[in-house]
């Protein structure tokens, strides 16, 4: 199938490996330093590009969490015409440290992986320059990510923007009693720069 030039320089944009070492030197007391790793995969090829994203503390790269992956589809709304699905895995620690080690992902199939419906965003774009855009990512309106992890009701707040070489994650982790922020994106969000392109 045939992606238009958006989608394609979506998938380029968080194709890679990232860093937010200058935000965590920064500010140390309310932004841990991270690797953010997202590699493209083939699933959902048919109408679609998915992305592995997993991440880990730099001081323990060895333990990364977080596996997801996100499915970037055409949509039908012109004023926001692209979404992402995320996606859980069945049996995370299955996937665990595929960062780093993609071959483990060469065996992945959608029947591996659980829908998350309620947590979509649409994508919006700006057009900085030729072939240069600056993508922001927001909730589907009406939606709520929630689900069901380890026995738990889990609501994340998702979101992010991106441009070829800087990736700002809005997540975070919300009390669904409380409704307040618990982990993640509380006074801004995570700013990662590209270290690698993938």
């Amino acid at each position: 199938m045939s992606f238009s030039p958006e989608l394609l320089a979506l998938k380029t944009y968080l194709a890679g490996e990232f860093d937010n070492q200058k935000q965590a030197l920064a500010e140390p007391a309310w932004y841990v330093h991270l690797r953010l790793w997202q590699r493209p995969v083939h699933l959902f090829s048919e109408d679609s590009v998915a992305i592995f994203a997993e991440q880990a503390s730099v001081v323990n790269l060895g333990q990364p969490y977080r596996q997801r992956i996100m499915r970037l589809t055409k949509a039908e709304d012109p004023k926001a015409p692209i979404k992402v699905q995320y996606y859980m895995f069945k049996e995370p620690l299955a996937w665990r440290g595929a960062g780093r080690n993609p071959s483990l992902l060469e065996n992945l199939t959608p029947e591996q992986l659980d829908v998350l419906p309620g947590c979509c965003l649409d994508v919006t774009y700006q057009i900085l320059a030729d072939n240069s855009y600056q993508f922001t990512a927001t909730p589907v309106e009406g939606t709520c990510c929630c689900f069901n992890y380890g026995g738990s009701t889990v609501q994340v707040a998702l979101g992010f923007e991106v441009t070829c070489q800087e990736f700002k994650s809005y997540d975070k982790g919300i009390d669904p009693t409380t409704k307040r922020a618990t982990w993640g994106a509380i006074l801004g969000p995570y700013h990662y720069i590209k270290q690698q392109q993938y």
